[in-house]
């Protein structure tokens, strides 16, 4: 029987295992080595998405002081072994939520796009309102203008 990441591209798979660790540490120090320079963070609050891998590990260090009880709960696989939907839930204060990671690697295993969503309505607000007190100065300088 395979493994769930054996249906990865292995670079891929490792950066997953990476992030998987990270997260469950609570230590994302390592995320600079599987972020590329260029990448992309799309949420579930703001438009356009925030470009540079710097964006990137601001918001997802950020984010992970915010979430309370953190969990993932499944994985599912693009066909090209490339992509990556994780299924997870959260508290923020007393708000419940359950959400999505659309990751995409580049064939390096480099995330290049991290998208987010988040359900229901007032989870995601609590969390807005959150990232938006910790976040608020400093994420406009990473605003795209590309659409996303």
């Amino acid at each position: 029987m395979s493994t769930p990441l054996a249906h990865l591209h292995p670079a891929a798979a490792e950066s997953l295992a990476t992030w998987h660790r990270m997260v469950a540490a609570h230590d994302l120090k390592d995320l600079p080595t599987i972020l590329h320079a260029d990448a992309v963070f799309r949420s579930p609050m703001a438009f356009p998405p925030y470009q540079s891998a710097q964006a990137v590990a601001l918001i997802l260090n950020t984010v992970l002081g915010v979430f309370e009880s953190f969990a993932y709960h499944r994985e599912l696989f693009s066909g090209d072994g490339l992509s990556v939907v994780l299924e997870f839930s959260a508290n923020v204060g007393d708000k419940q939520l359950k959400g999505i990671d659309l990751i995409r690697f580049d064939e390096q295993g480099k995330i290049v796009e991290f998208e987010v969503m988040i359900r229901p309505l007032n989870g995601l607000q609590a969390l807005g309102q959150e990232m938006g007190k910790r976040l608020g100065q400093y994420l406009p300088a990473f605003k795209g203008n590309k659409a996303g």
